[in-house]
Formats: structure tokens, sequence, C-alpha cells
């Protein structure tokens, strides 16, 4: 097998390597049945027993009530901004956002196209270097859904602790860290997540959806944009992504096979502080983006004195196997994805190029 690198692109993003080998035996045959797990039919019972399990699977993990729904469905996150507000945003009611970063402003940008929206609290002022406060957040009377973005993967902040508003239905878009410590799901009435980032590959959508939220759904959209659709047909309505559930279902498997989220939570919050320790300690040659009670688990933001130092950090940091670090184009610097398959080996490796560079360059 040729080296692995550490890989902190930020999506689509590293893979357990366990997960990687289970599926490279599975291209040829998989589980005997003469055919790549490519070619096999979604209306098979081996796929079918896949589909079911990695439902089931998705469930447990979260510690998920019986009677809500997993939906494997397509078009990204960016899909779930539109379909949200064509599904729960009837005319005359308004939806509440909490602006938190760019893909929070795109799914409030686009329920705006659809019906009326209220921002009820946003960080835009300070670069989204924080979370709002509780007290900052001003909720519509009789909002039909308030919708959060978990965790922001271009400014490097995370809600420390998730919201509750009692009596409002709650949306929220973890693309970027789900599975990654655990919550009560109970509190949700949608969850949707991109897979790419924490889950698997991209081509899938995982939405978990509540029955509350399932009886409220715009029954005048084209069938395809109902989510109802996909809870009666088991997401099968039309071919879903079968390979890409196909590897959600080993990432399932291998979260499970390591603890749970609870496990992953200890790992992850072990990782994020190898990395934000040498931050901490290069006495200002590194400066973070977020705030410290609003770091990340997920992304690490920091820049560097300046912009030829950080191109030379990406470029020796290559020559190290440790990819993917330039940040996004809207906040710069550095952007270290070590998402629940980084090892913490792969942490420990960037902390120890990040004190060598600002030892040879402060």
């Amino acid at each position: 097998m040729s080296k692995r690198v550490y890989n902190f692109n930020p999506g689509p993003a590293i893979l357990p390597l366990p997960v990687l080998e289970e599926a490279q035996r599975d291209l040829l045959d998989f589980k005997g049945s003469g055919m790549s797990v490519l070619e096999v039919s979604h209306r098979g019972k081996a796929y079918e027993e896949l589909h079911n399990e990695t439902e089931t699977l998705f469930k447990e993990l979260l510690g998920a009530p019986a009677d809500y729904r997993v939906l494997f469905m397509g078009g990204g996150a960016s899909a779930q901004f539109a379909l949200v507000p064509m599904n729960f945003l009837p005319a005359g009611a308004v939806a509440d956002y909490i602006l938190t970063g760019s893909f929070a402003e795109k799914a409030f940008e686009e329920a705006a196209r659809v019906g009326e929206v209220h921002s009820a609290a946003s960080s835009k002022a300070t670069h989204y270097d924080r979370i709002p406060r509780p007290d900052e957040i001003q909720l519509s009377p009789d909002a039909a859904y308030v919708h959060i973005t978990s965790n922001n993967t271009i400014f490097g902040t995370q809600w420390p602790v998730l919201p509750e508003f009692p009596g409002v239905p709650l949306v929220a878009d973890m693309s970027s860290d789900i599975l990654s410590r655990p919550f009560d799901v109970s509190k949700f009435g949608l969850i949707y997540a991109g897979a790419q980032k924490n889950l698997g590959p991209s081509g899938v959508t995982v939405v978990l959806i509540s029955p509350e939220m399932l009886a409220k759904v715009n029954k005048n959209l084209p069938v395809i944009f109902q989510y109802t659709t996909y809870a009666k047909n088991n997401s099968l309505y039309n071919t879903p992504a079968t390979f890409a559930v196909y590897i959600v279902n080993l990432v399932l498997k291998w979260l499970k096979a390591n603890g749970g989220l609870a496990a992953m939570e200890q790992r992850n919050r072990e990782k994020a502080a190898l990395i934000y320790d040498a931050l901490d300690a290069s006495g200002g040659f590194y400066k973070g983006h977020a705030a410290k009670e609003f770091r990340s688990l997920m992304n690490v933001t920091f820049r560097l004195p300046g912009e030829e130092l950080e191109a030379a950090f990406v470029s020796e940091a290559k020559q190290l196997d440790l990819i993917g670090l330039k940040g996004h184009r809207s906040v710069g610097g550095m952007r270290a994805s070590i998402y629940n398959a980084m090892p913490v080996e792969g942490c420990r490796a960037l902390a120890d190029f990040m004190r060598d560079f600002a030892k040879r360059n402060g």
C-alpha cells in the first residue's frame, strides 16, 4: 500500500483506514454476491439489509427516539437549505435563523426566497468569531422553526452546548460535527448532515426527523421534495446513493466499535487540545480566529504573522505529509479539520510542526 498522509481537508475529508480497507475488499465481491458493492441493486436483499442496518445504527449511536426517521437524500446540505423552508415555512409564518457563519447565511438566504425569515441573532459583526449568547437571541412569536448551524467549518466555531427553545421546532445543520459528541436528539425536530465530513463520502445527506415534523410537511410540493416521500418509501422512492450509504454504514460500525459518541468526544477533545495548546503557547505567532470559549473541536482556524509565512507553512507541512491546511479565502490563514476519523497521531504531528515552525520563524 502506498503511504497515507494526514488529511486535514474540510470535506470530502479523512475516512477511517479500516473502513477504506473493508470497502477495498467489497469493491470486487460484496458479501459473496459475485458483484461489486457498486453494482448491487438498491432493490436487492443485500442492499436492503445494509440500508436498514444503517438507519438502525445511526439512531442507536445518537440515542434517537424510536419514532424518529432516518432519511438518505441527495443534494447535500445545500438542498436542505431550500427543502426545510419549502416544507415547513407556510405563507404568513416566519422562520428564525441564528447566523454563525457562511453556511448559516446561505441557509437564511435560501429560506428568504421561500418565505418570511428573521435573523434571531448573528455574530457577523465580529467576523463570526463566536456563537451568540442566549441573551442575544430574540425569537419571533410563534416561529415556524428555529434553525442553527452546530459547527462552523470556515470560522472554526462551535456551539459548546446545543441550545433549546421549548415549544419551537429546532432544526440543525450538523454537517461538520454530527456524531462527534453525545447530545439530546429529542430536542430537535430535524437534523441534517452532508456525509462528506464526519459520516462518509460525498453523495448522500443523512436526515433525522421527528414524527411531529413529518406531520407538518407541505403536501403541495412535488413529491420528490417532500420529506414524507422519503419516510414512506424508506428512502427508496428513487435510487439512493448506494455506495455512499454503504460507506456511511461502515463508518457507523467503526464508531460503535470505538466506543460510540462519548468515547469519540473524549478523543476529539484530546486531539483539539494538542493543536490549541501549540497555538496558545506560541507567544502570539499563531492567532486563533475563534474566541476561546467557542473554539470548534472539528475545525481549528488560525493566522500567522504574514501571507509569506502562511505559504511557507503550507509548503513545509505538505513535505511532512500534513495536507489540506490552507484556510478558506474568507478567513485566510490555516484550517485544520480534525473530524472523527483523524487519529490523535495526526494532531500530535501537526502540533509538533507548529512548535518547530514558530521557533524557526518567530
